[in-house]
């Protein structure tokens, strides 16, 4: 759990997971300004907290080098603001061990008026629209929302993908996608409940165009190294394990 102020919500993500279904909870806080920490260790979960804020895609950085360091088979990404219901945990993973995916994202987008009767703003869904079609155009997939903060993998995506490489920004989610593709990663997503309110976490409109933005230069630098006309370091392999 990549966390950042989620003093409010961070028990209520916890409460809903099903028991027995994950081993380990590593919160890992990016220099929040409440308590965060506080509430984390009173639930008893593992917490690591940051010298300095190193950004969303910074925490998972670390948020996946320390589940790599702790051994897990399988690794599941949740934001701690209770906006995705942690209780479909088991069924991204059961649908990971089958090997029918390697990669599981969760989807919010089921229909229009369930999406934005949750909350959701209408310049973010239409947004989510318009990037998810060019997203799935450019990748050749067909997901139902690529800007997800409900994602789990295989062990071996995240030995594999040179994540380290990625920005520190929110587009180290699109980052990350585009290099699952690219290494042949099978990737699918199930339909996760979402819920918009003050408390969850949500980028301004400022950040969403410079997110926007960003991913529509990883959609072209993706299409440039299909082509053989880039050496980004983003799409070369890990040389080793990262234990």
């Amino acid at each position: 759990m990549p966390a950042y102020n989620a003093a409010l919500t961070l028990e209520r993500t916890i409460a809903d997971i099903p028991p027995g279904s994950v081993d380990q909870v590593i919160v890992v806080d990016d220099c929040s300004r409440d308590n965060t920490v506080e509430v984390a260790e009173r639930l008893g979960l593992t917490v690591v907290r940051h010298e300095k804020n190193l950004g969303y895609g910074g925490n998972q950085k670390t948020c996946y080098r320390l589940a790599l360091e702790a051994g897990a088979d399988y690794v599941v990404m949740i934001h701690p603001d209770y906006q995705y219901d942690s209780r479909v945990i088991p069924v991204a993973i059961e649908i990971i061990r089958l090997g029918i995916c390697d990669f599981v994202m969760g989807s919010r987008i089921r229909t229009r008026r369930e999406v934005l009767d949750g909350g959701m703003p209408l310049y973010k869904y239409l947004a989510n629209r318009c990037l998810t079609f060019i997203e799935n155009v450019a990748l050749g997939q067909n997901l139902g929302d690529f800007h997800s903060g409900f994602r789990a993998y295989r062990r071996e995506v995240l030995e594999t993908i040179p994540y380290e490489q990625n920005s520190n920004d929110f587009v180290f989610d699109t980052q990350f996608l585009a290099q699952s593709v690219y290494f042949g990663f099978k990737l699918g997503d199930i339909p996760v409940p979402v819920r918009y309110f003050d408390e969850a976490s949500s980028i301004n409109f400022r950040r969403s165009v410079t997110y926007g933005l960003a991913t529509l230069g990883v959609m072209a630098l993706y299409g440039l190294k299909k082509l053989g006309l880039s050496r980004s370091p983003l799409f070369v392999r890990k040389l080793t394990s990262s234990v």
